[in-house]
């Protein structure tokens, strides 16, 4: 599916590099003030002219689009934000560009939200260099609250449990992956996993207590009493069943 897509500028260096996302991003809207509008007119179908200043505008673009693209500094994107920021699970994908095109830094909702998937594509697309500050991506490690994503897997684990279970992969405490159903492709074939994961094909084949994280792959539907030797230690993904044999 297409993600809604704004890009944004308030200078005329950035009206300028949205000349040129325009072309990488050709579904993307354009946002300027009066400013850059001129400087845009081949895009001016797709354009609209923001009056009174980006600020006032911001509101909508946050709850309009999935991933908003800023061609202005990190801190004034942050200021523009801060009153809108709801949940990283509701928050829309920000991404930030410097006004010369080099480097294109996720710096909202990177995982949930896509950001950091969405830096990734833009900066192949541009020729620059995508900066990642979350630490899966600076470890180069699992990300358990979006693993298994484009799989279509859906995860299962309340809000203590994502954290813990992040915490101790990037804190590289031991944490167990159980895979009984599903496709093997959510990890890159040629990576080795980190030292700290380690696999197992069945739940009964581990030392429960040994992990500071399970994370549980298959379609088991656990009890209570099951689900109370965890506590928020147990985050469950589960594969669609079309997936089975993958």
């Amino acid at each position: 599916m297409t993600e809604a897509t704004a890009l944004v500028a308030i200078t005329r260096g950035g009206a300028l590099l949205l000349q040129r996302l325009a072309v990488v991003l050709p579904e993307a809207d354009l946002y300027v003030n009066e400013r850059g509008y001129a400087l845009l007119q081949p895009f001016h179908d797709r354009t609209t002219l923001v009056q009174g200043g980006v600020a006032a505008a911001v509101g909508d673009l946050f709850s309009g689009y999935d991933q908003l693209v800023f061609t202005f500094s990190i801190g004034a994107s942050l200021r523009l934000l801060a009153p809108h920021l709801q949940d990283k699970s509701a928050d829309p994908g920000v991404v930030v560009v410097d006004e010369a095109g080099r480097f294109v830094i996720p710096v909202l909702s990177g995982h949930l939200g896509g950001a950091n998937r969405f830096a990734a594509q833009l900066a192949e697309k541009l020729g620059a260099t995508a900066v990642f500050t979350t630490a899966a991506e600076v470890q180069q490690t699992l990300a358990v609250d979006i693993l298994g994503r484009e799989l279509g897997w859906q995860v299962e684990a309340d809000k203590a449990a994502l954290l813990s279970a992040a915490a101790a992969v990037v804190n590289g405490e031991p944490v167990a992956l159980v895979q009984e159903a599903g496709s093997g492709a959510w990890w890159p074939a040629d990576r080795p996993l980190p030292n700290n994961i380690h696999l197992f094909e069945n739940l009964d084949d581990l030392n429960k207590q040994a992990y500071a994280a399970i994370l549980y792959i298959g379609h088991v539907t656990f009890n209570t009493d099951f689900m109370r030797q965890f506590g928020s230690r147990l985050v469950c993904y589960r594969p669609p069943l079309s997936s089975e044999g993958d």
